[in-house]
């Protein structure tokens, strides 16, 4: 555990306890002015830390994955030379490309073209679209500062089973349902019968995902004390990681993904009513429409103005649902499950799917393709004495099993 994260977790041990300390002093009295005034200051920082505490936890286990990952593909871990010579032509394939920005190709050596036209011929060979005006291969860095980028505008993506391959062919996916066959005792001298299990398939595509283009003029690109390593890869990935985001919620699955609230099945829709409003009931009743097969690893999703709501309500005896620190070091839970905030989950309004609740890693999947592209457009714009750039990544969603969440519904209007 790192030394930041411990930190935090005392931090908000700390927080807790200053709460719980007015919460005791209250006996059966309201909040003065001032005690309101440090209850909220206390609270607004607490749901800070504890995001802060998910989003380094959630680090950790992404590298440890990584690790296993690697592990696994190879049988063993690459010896130290081998590491040393692959980290060294990564470095000088990024120092190409990064003056291929700034400079342009006339004047990089010999040896930075070459790097740079293995990158370009290695996308062509992956079948990937290509413009002959520069589709080049982006550095490693490069690709996972965007792809960062993208997770913080989409906390599905954090918790869905996300895969990557190397290629942006379709995908066919092979599904099956068996849970309706069970074993049986079978008697002496009887023939066993068939139950075949019965697959089916889905198919996952690379929709092209552009974040338009972006212009930085000449000087900028020349300044040596601008960090453009940082700047153009974030505001790259910020506008290709908000489309991700939203449709990964909300697509329609017609030329785009299939969203977790269009696809998903309803499992609790609440009463009909003039304004959008949800019960402790409400989430008990969509919490036992998934089955606890799928509720070990289960979580609620949806976007902070339903978070809001969660907060104010109470349960039977009437303690919050919403609890800021179920254990020292974790983060708040709603009804002892954990949440992720997705602002492009649908806001609470009538009729409107506004949450999203079970195993997301084993209910959607999305697909993304591995190689991040990045088009500069050099001479277009060169009378401005500017240098167009715009990158584009390759992405699908699905629902995968789609028993393993179920998504809440507000009432129709009253």
């Amino acid at each position: 555990m790192s030394a930041a994260l411990n930190r935090l977790i005392d931090e908000q041990n700390t927080i807790w306890t200053r709460m719980q300390e007015i919460r005791q002093g209250l006996d059966d009295r309201d909040m003065t002015a001032e005690e309101r005034a440090n209850w909220d200051a206390a609270e607004t920082r607490l749901t800070q830390v504890s995001a802060d505490i998910e989003r380094l936890q959630r680090d950790d286990s992404r590298q440890q994955i990584d690790r296993s990952q690697i592990v696994t593909a190879t049988g063993r871990q690459d010896d130290d030379a081998q590491r040393g010579d692959a980290g060294e032509r990564e470095q000088r394939y990024a120092e190409a490309f990064y003056g291929f920005i700034r400079r342009g190709l006339e004047r990089l050596t010999p040896e930075q073209r070459e790097l740079l036209a293995e990158g370009f011929g290695e996308v062509r060979a992956q079948g990937t679209v290509v413009d002959a005006a520069g589709g080049y291969l982006v550095p490693e860095g490069f690709r996972a500062t965007m792809t960062e980028t993208m997770v913080a505008f989409g906390g599905l993506m954090n918790v869905a089973n996300v895969i990557t391959t190397g290629t942006g062919q379709d995908l066919p996916w092979p599904t099956n349902d068996d849970t309706a066959n069970k074993g049986r005792i079978l008697a002496q001298n009887t023939q066993i019968v068939e139950r075949p299990v019965t697959f089916g398939q889905r198919k996952l595509s690379a929709h092209t995902y552009t974040s338009d283009l972006v212009l930085v003029h000449l000087a900028l690109l020349q300044d040596s004390v601008f960090d453009l390593e940082s700047w153009l890869p974030g505001v790259l990935g910020t506008r290709i990681g908000r489309a991700v985001a939203e449709d990964l919620c909300v697509g329609t699955g017609i030329d785009e993904p299939e969203g977790v609230t269009v696809g998903g099945t309803v499992g609790k829709t609440g009463a009909v009513s003039a304004t959008a409003v949800i019960t402790y009931d409400d989430t008990v009743d969509l919490e036992h429409s998934v089955n606890s097969a799928y509720r070990g690893n289960a979580r609620y999703v949806f976007a902070d103005s339903m978070l809001k709501l969660l907060r104010k309500l109470k349960d039977a005896d009437g303690r919050p649902i919403w609890q800021p620190i179920p254990a020292p070091g974790f983060p708040a839970t709603i009804n002892g499950f954990g949440y992720t905030v997705d602002d492009d989950m649908p806001d609470p309004a009538v009729s409107a799917k506004s949450i999203a609740f079970g195993d997301f890693k084993r209910g959607y999947i999305v697909r993304q393709v591995r190689d991040v592209q990045v088009m500069i457009m050099r001479e277009r714009y060169a009378d401005y004495l500017q240098v167009g750039f715009h990158g584009f990544a390759r992405l699908d969603g699905r629902i995968d099993d789609a028993a393993a969440f179920r998504v809440f519904q507000h009432g129709a209007a009253s």
